[in-house]
């Protein structure tokens, strides 16, 4: 057997946690799901001494009026300006004064420079309000639709349906606490929560313009099937012996019938 036809096929797509995202949720494996806030952030320093013991109390009654669990994430990353480079590209292009232009392709360099060289940072702040699979129920129970594939325990539209009746309060719950703070805050939909972990696991596209989910036919995450050997026999040697043609022993006439009849013409013609 030659080790260079051995076919394995394997992904590490088989080990990321996220089976789905249909509906602003993030399905997991496991059968749990949940949602995304996000929520922009206030200068504390810049604010007057009244506004900050208001803001103190104001994250004080958040805190103290969550009765489920939520997770906080910060994630910085290198500011990506090449929106705003290409849109600077295209007004320079586009310009027919001389001195403008000239002025306008320095500033796109001083930009680009600038950002290069100091490294700028971009923080974005995000809420995650998960959903146990103990919250949408045993997977014993028989009153549930088990589903019969081998990824989440449970159907897909069972779980969304149980994650509308549970996430969504808490949702809006948050929501009306963090405008409270003065923050701004929102729910990712499914093309924003794409993007959002299509970033993070692929650091090194950043700036990458994704389209919209509904133009993929095939998905955009898809789990691996499990390793598979295809095995290639090698060709036996052949030991059989070739086959002999009995007509063609036939077909040619016997060499001693051939003499006998040459010696009776001779015989005959002397």
């Amino acid at each position: 057997m030659d080790p260079a036809k051995i076919a394995i096929k394997a992904s590490t797509q088989e080990y990321l946690e996220i089976e789905d995202i249909q509906e602003g949720l993030v399905i997991l494996k496991d059968g749990s799901c949940c949602l995304v806030l996000s929520t922009t952030a206030i200068n504390f320093g810049l604010l007057s001494e009244k506004e900050q013991e208001a803001t103190i109390f104001a994250y004080a009654a958040l805190l103290n009026s969550l009765t489920f669990q939520i997770q906080i994430l910060i994630r910085s990353t290198k500011k990506d300006i090449s929106s705003y480079l290409g849109l600077l590209a295209d007004r320079e292009a586009k310009e027919k004064r001389s001195l403008i232009k000239e002025q306008i392709g320095k500033y796109r360099k001083f930009i680009q420079e600038t950002v290069r060289k100091n490294n700028v940072l971009d923080k974005k702040f995000y809420l995650v309000i998960p959903m146990s699979g103990m919250e949408i129920g045993g997977i014993k129970n028989i009153s549930l639709p088990i589903k019969k594939a081998k990824n989440t325990p449970l159907d897909k539209g069972y779980i969304i349906q149980q994650a509308r009746t549970n996430l969504y309060p808490k949702k809006d719950h948050l929501l009306r606490q963090l405008a409270r703070l003065g923050l701004k805050s929102h729910q990712l939909d499914s093309q924003e929560l794409i993007k959002l972990f299509f970033d993070i696991y692929n650091p090194e596209l950043a700036g990458q313009q994704m389209a919209d989910s509904a133009q993929y036919i095939k998905p955009l995450v898809k789990t691996a099937t499990p390793p598979t050997l295809e095995i290639v026999e090698e060709p036996k040697p052949q030991t059989e012996k070739p086959e002999v043609n009995l007509n063609e022993n036939k077909q040619k006439p016997n060499i001693h019938s051939q003499i006998n009849n040459l010696v009776k013409n001779e015989t005959t013609i002397s």
